[in-house]
């Protein structure tokens, strides 16, 4: 009877090992979303493995149209990116992870950009000039209830979601240059974080909220800083002079940081530990482009 409750009790424990999530490991890391060179001559959507294996194609947009900024949502389910023409109009939409069953979320003769999904998939915030210059807003993820966030007479752009979903980053250059900002969810107590002589931008939290990565070109030219989320301990991690290293953003577990780099000559992605070790490239399009990474929130 022990023997046959022993092999019962091993069986029941191996259905519900397998039944869980993969667990982070060397061979388990996940998927990176972003935009580059179709094959229709547009800018579309693609995803990769971790690594930069099984570059699959989402987006088919011809020559003059194109599909930008893809953002996962916190499930994996869904991506969020802009569409738009060279009339000026981009508008917000969101699609399955495979491509599949696009759905426009705004609708304006103008720009609206950058979307990022709320940690709990509610909400998204982007910027849009619909009032005449770029502004922070924020809306349902079926795109109802939208809200602008910022007044300023200035540039307010690319908002990113702080982990607990209570904070947003932002870039502005309401001080004259391009500086690091960060607000309540409701738009109140914006804070300034950076103040260097050159434009920091393209911020992104780290998975734990203790840490913002950022682009910055104070040294000269673009590249890849990290810092404390209070703005202290700015620590520059990529050395490139004359190229650019921009667009960071952060593995789920907070070891390793995407970015774009031009320093093989194009736009491509690449990938490094945390602390700016091991830079690897993992995207190589000859003459063409890829751009603003995004990793998959369930894998590492």
């Amino acid at each position: 009877m022990r023997k046959v409750f022993l092999i019962t009790a091993l069986a029941l424990l191996a259905a519900i090992i397998a039944a869980l999530p993969a667990a982070a490991s060397p061979d388990n890391i996940g998927k990176i979303v972003f935009h580059g060179s179709g094959a229709l001559g547009g800018s579309d959507i693609f995803v990769i493995d971790g690594d930069g294996g099984n570059r699959t194609q989402l987006t088919f947009n011809a020559g003059g149209s194109f599909a930008l900024a893809p953002s996962w949502s916190p499930t994996g389910m869904e991506i969020a990116f802009t569409s738009g023409d060279q009339e000026g109009d981009r508008e917000i939409f969101v699609m399955d992870a495979d491509g599949s069953n696009p759905t426009q979320l705004t609708f304006n003769t103008t720009v609206d950009h950058l979307a990022t999904w709320s940690p709990d998939g509610r909400r998204i915030a982007f910027y849009s000039e619909r009032d005449g210059d770029a502004e922070i807003f924020v809306m349902d993820a079926d795109g109802s209830n939208q809200t602008q966030l910022t007044f300023n007479g200035a540039l307010d752009r690319r908002p990113e979601w702080s982990p607990d979903g209570r904070k947003l980053l932002f870039f502005s250059d309401r001080t004259g240059d391009r500086e690091i900002f960060v607000m309540d969810a409701d738009g109140a107590n914006q804070t300034q974080l950076t103040a260097s002589p050159g434009r920091d931008r393209h911020a992104a939290w780290s998975p734990d909220g203790l840490k913002i990565a950022f682009t910055s070109d104070r040294d000269g030219d673009p590249e890849i800083f990290v810092m404390d989320a209070d703005g202290t301990n700015q620590t520059q991690l990529t050395f490139n002079l004359g190229l650019n290293d921009i667009h960071p953003v952060w593995s789920p577990n907070g070891r390793k940081i995407a970015f774009m780099s031009t320093r093989d000559g194009d736009e491509e992605i690449w990938v490094m530990d945390a602390d700016g070790a091991n830079q690897t490239q993992l995207t190589f399009n000859e003459g063409d482009f890829d751009r603003n990474p995004d990793w998959h929130p369930g894998r590492q």
